[in-house]
């Protein structure tokens, strides 16, 4: 059964409803609706719920494009095989996302290349897939728009931003020493979101080492202690986990 089946004063009607995506689908529903013998609501249940599903499918791509995701990184790509070790049943538990329900955070530690962005990203993708709004910065661009927000009265909005997401991801945490501005920017944004919704950070350091990376020890100590006594650690060691993402030539067979 083709498109043409249905007629055009149903395309019509389904278009006025911003439903026309579901003529992609429908005559594919109607065949099988003829031949099951299928009750008109049953039918109607199963032609509505392909439109749900397509819309909860683009709203989620839209969440995690907004939300800055990598799209190559989500959990059902990691490879698997990679010669890095970390808590696979602590994982298992952060892909639950009962971390975010209960407004925890998560720090993922681990020298430089072992997976720490990635897992972060393929985190933030199960959050944006199950609706909740995710927000990925670099720290170090995060804290340099922060600063230039200042001299043109956007702060308050910038810094906003950071906040009145459910997840914040912060990549690259405590790779180089703050300023006093910095320090405080840092210390407002893990204030605040110790209230209202979770942080994953990557960090080639552990949370012992984040002091120092501050000006101010008293805001440092306030801030860190915020987040680490409401968090989850994941230490991942092993061998450099961008070797395979790294692009390769196919080649072709020899004949």
């Amino acid at each position: 059964m083709n498109a043409e089946t249905i007629s055009t004063d149903l395309q019509s009607v389904l278009r006025r409803l911003k439903l026309g995506r579901m003529l992609d689908t429908l005559p594919e529903r109607l065949a099988v609706a003829r031949q099951q013998k299928m009750p008109a609501q049953d039918f109607l249940l199963l032609a509505l719920g392909d439109e749900v599903s397509r819309r909860e499918s683009q709203a989620a791509v839209l969440r995690a494009h907004r939300a800055r995701l990598d799209p190559a990184m989500q959990m059902e790509i990691w490879d698997e095989t990679t010669k890095v070790h970390f808590d696979r049943s602590l994982l298992n538990e952060l892909i639950s996302l009962r971390f975010l329900d209960a407004h925890r955070h998560v720090s993922l530690v681990g020298p430089v290349g072992v997976g720490k962005t990635f897992l972060a990203h393929a985190l933030g993708h199960v959050a944006s897939r199950r609706g909740a709004s995710v927000l990925v910065v670099r720290c170090d661009h995060m804290l340099k728009t922060l600063k230039h927000a200042r001299l043109d009265g956007t702060h308050e909005q910038e810094l906003r931003k950071l906040i009145v997401v459910d997840l914040l991801i912060l990549d690259d945490f405590a790779l180089d020493a703050m300023d006093p501005l910095e320090s405080r920017d840092t210390y407002e944004i893990f204030t605040e979101r110790s209230r209202c919704g979770s942080i994953i950070v990557t960090s080639n350091r552990g949370p012992d080492e984040w002091l120092t990376t501050f000006a101010d020890p008293v805001r440092a100590q306030s801030a860190i202690d915020r987040f680490t006594s409401n968090s989850y650690d994941l230490v991942i060691e092993g061998e450099s986990y961008r070797s395979r993402l790294k692009p390769r030539l196919e080649r072709n067979p020899t004949r």
